[in-house]
């Protein structure tokens, strides 16, 4: 952590600047994080785009999965170390999908759950950043909603 002392009219103020000293383990869960969150809209976006051919909704997913980026690609791809995640087999629930409708909803719980993750993270790095991420998931939380009663005849 790195500590800095601002003076704002004759007040001192301790601010705690921990983004130049982040921790690797939370730069590599952020990255994690990011890409369930990008993986997660980018099959709802595909089941609309290519099954649904609805071609405004496609749209809407992929502003969002667009909104799903921080600044730090590099520092954040420096910590990606997948042949040592402790969970990288799947479990059976993941491994088993029954129809369309179960993909729609798997993918959106795990976007949503991912933005989530980043919103709290991001409360260590950046307001602007851990409100963008609670945007995207108020946003997956509406859609969801609307899409999966559009969808569910099609269990």
């Amino acid at each position: 952590w790195i500590v800095e002392i601002k003076n704002k009219t004759n007040s001192k103020e301790l601010v705690l600047n921990c983004h130049n000293s982040m921790n690797e383990n939370y730069l590599r869960l952020i990255d994690a994080n990011l890409n369930r969150l990008r993986e997660g809209i980018r099959v709802v976006e595909d089941i609309f785009r290519y099954v649904y051919n609805d071609k405004q909704t496609a749209t809407v997913l992929k502003e969002l999965r667009h909104l799903s980026r921080l600044e730090n690609y590099i520092e954040l791809l420096e910590t990606r170390d997948v042949k040592n995640d402790v969970l990288r087999s799947s479990i059976k629930s993941e491994q088993n999908r029954t129809d369309l409708y179960s993909i729609l909803i798997a993918n959106f719980k795990r976007a949503q759950e991912s933005s989530r993750v980043l919103e709290e993270f991001c409360k260590l790095i950046s307001i602007k950043d851990s409100e963008n991420f609670k945007y995207i998931r108020y946003e997956l939380y509406n859609l969801e909603i609307v899409l999966t009663k559009i969808t569910s005849n099609s269990k």
